[in-house]
């Protein structure tokens, strides 16, 4: 039997606090569920050779509005992840940049650049399977901040950066203050 808790407050009304078993059933199914398809995913893009097994879908209204595999090295682009790819493609489908009635199913827990495009189109809850530390397992090792510290294991950061200063670094500021009033991005 299930523990309730009942609580009366001032005003008479009552509250009811309950970890209903049956709820928590249901989302975890429909969870695995949509997460399974995204672990298809995977498998499909590694079987057809367009990149790691990364596999993404984005639901909308309990429907898969996106299903999407990492797509690296059929598109030649070091963006193309799975999480980037079918948000992009549920954009497209839904014409729309926010994704704030939707959800994301990875099948591994994103980089942080998928991190970074997940939470900019604004998906209001992700779900992941494998933990990061599987994709670094088999040589995948996208942890931005390890590579520009130097410490991932197998990337070392080549790149150099600087911020310009002076004129130049005042010229790119200003068309953040010039174009605000034209452009409003939600």
């Amino acid at each position: 039997m299930e523990e309730i808790s009942v609580v009366q407050t001032k005003g008479g009304t009552v509250s009811v606090a309950s970890a209903f078993a049956g709820h928590q059933e249901a989302i975890q199914s429909r969870d695995y569920k949509f997460l399974r398809i995204a672990v298809e995913e995977a498998y499909k893009g590694v079987e057809c050779e367009d990149g790691g097994p990364f596999g993404a879908i984005i639901v909308c209204k309990d429907e898969v509005v996106a299903s999407c595999h990492n797509m690296v090295l059929r598109n030649t682009d070091p963006t193309a992840h799975a999480e980037v790819t079918a948000i992009r493609k549920a954009c497209e489908k839904l014409k729309q940049i926010e994704l704030s009635d939707c959800e994301i199913y990875a099948s591994c827990e994103p980089c942080p650049m998928c991190f970074g495009a997940i939470h900019l189109s604004r998906v209001k809850r992700l779900v992941y399977g494998a933990k990061a530390e599987a994709a670094i397992a088999i040589g995948f090792d996208d942890f931005i901040s390890d590579a520009l510290r130097g410490t991932g294991f197998y990337q070392k950061a080549q790149l150099e950066i600087k911020r310009a200063d002076g004129k130049e670094a005042n010229i790119a500021e200003e068309v953040f203050q010039k174009t605000k009033e034209k452009f409003r991005m939600y």
